[in-house]
């Protein structure tokens, strides 16, 4: 039972006038063979788009019709998922084996975390919030054990086709605990870590089971399934960027917080953010190259955006200097595009924790492979995140942030 994509293709579509952006907008609501990767918006912007294989006459007459400025990035989408399933261990693997060359299913991430708090029972500790939806752990780990110790919160997985995401959070425990490097040695001694790498366990696991192309929960909604997770915290919720409907790929919930997996996130951040002090959040997501602060709703500057601006400059530079590569820094309605109910507007703004980011990792905003990081990727994306991390928090600190 896996979804297919054979001779799928993503096109990169232009918008340059009114009219252009209209039709889009009505033709994203009347179509489920297109799968829009955000909205269109406004001129100017660039919007991918993956279109069946029997829409791809009637989608190509469309831009030619209305004159769209487009190319294609990508003719059979199904031999990038073919070649990125090829770069998965079974999740069986002996655990001696994790690496990060492959992607992992959700049973090897957490035995390879199991393992890691059994050897490291000193400074490591699984963190279990509770059942999914479908009854999966949601699982962390807790690194450091100073009760001195202000304390970091990561977040991936999320959005469970961000194969990227876990990948680089299991990167950042491992770096941790192992890195030989002096400034990481003093990010593990300096600060508490929480790290959880698939707040999503279900629609993970889905993506490897059935449609890697899967984006939201496992919640039954008569014919169709899913919450988008990311859009189911009670900060402003569904009040832009999102959908009431859930066929939709951001659809919010039937109400505010709905969702099991968002009251274990909600439930334990409340629980410890004062308890262990919290004063960082960070959701790692995939892709476009960004490093955003909130709000996702508004244009409305938080009171310390100049302080957030330029901490994500500064990590935006040191990932230019790693890697070469570019990234974006500013907040999010204005960087990607806008949305409510986050879970970084959330922990911001009702969990008061001050510094709060959301990344976007590789690859750029017209990537070839949408969610489908190669595996060869892996390494480079996380060590690039993490240094963002490292930059951001080391800028932190010299504001005073962290006393």
């Amino acid at each position: 039972d896996q979804a297919r994509y054979d001779h799928y293709r993503i096109y990169n579509v232009q918008f340059d006038n009114e009219d252009q952006i209209n039709l889009f907008q009505k033709l994203e609501q009347q179509s489920d063979s297109l799968t829009f990767i955000g909205h269109a918006r406004e001129v100017g912007q660039k919007l991918s788009i993956l279109v069946a294989a029997h829409r791809v006459a009637d989608f190509a007459d469309l831009l030619t019709t209305y004159k769209l400025t487009h190319r294609v990035l990508t003719y059979n989408f199904q031999e990038k998922i073919d070649h990125n399933m090829s770069e998965v261990l079974p999740e069986n693997v002996d655990i001696g084996n994790y690496d990060w060359k492959h992607y992992f299913h959700l049973k090897t991430i957490y035995a390879w975390m199991d393992n890691l708090a059994a050897k490291h029972a000193d400074k490591v500790r699984v963190v279990n919030i509770g059942e999914s939806t479908q009854g999966n752990a949601i699982k962390g780990l807790k690194l450091g054990n100073n009760p001195a110790n202000k304390s970091i919160f990561i977040e991936s997985g999320i959005h469970a086709r961000e194969w990227i995401a876990p990948a680089t959070a299991t990167y950042i425990i491992n770096e941790l605990l192992h890195s030989q490097d002096e400034r990481v040695q003093a990010l593990a001694k300096n600060y508490n870590w929480f790290v959880f790498p698939c707040v999503n366990p279900d629609g993970y696991k889905y993506t490897f089971e059935h449609d890697r192309m899967w984006r939201k929960n496992r919640q039954l909604f008569g014919t169709c399934r899913g919450v988008d997770l990311n859009r189911n915290y009670p900060d402003h919720w569904n009040s832009t960027g999102s959908s009431s409907d859930p066929t939709r790929y951001d659809f919010a919930g039937p109400s505010a917080g709905s969702e099991l997996e968002t009251q274990r996130i909600m439930r334990f951040i409340g629980e410890h953010v004062e308890q262990d002090q919290i004063k960082t959040y960070i959701a790692l997501h995939s892709y476009s190259q960004m490093l955003m602060f909130p709000f996702g709703y508004t244009k409305k500057h938080v009171s310390n955006y100049d302080d957030l601006q330029e901490f994500g400059k500064k990590a935006a530079a040191a990932i230019k200097i790693e890697s070469g590569r570019d990234y974006v820094s500013g907040n999010l309605y204005e960087t990607i595009y806008p949305s409510s109910g986050g879970s970084m507007d959330w922990a911001y703004s009702e969990a008061h924790i001050p510094i709060a980011y959301t990344f976007e990792l590789r690859g750029p905003p017209d990537s070839e492979d949408l969610f489908i990081l190669p595996a060869v990727e892996i390494q480079p994306t996380a060590s690039e995140a993490f240094t963002a991390i490292r930059t951001i928090v080391e800028a932190a600190a010299l504001k005073g942030y962290y006393k």
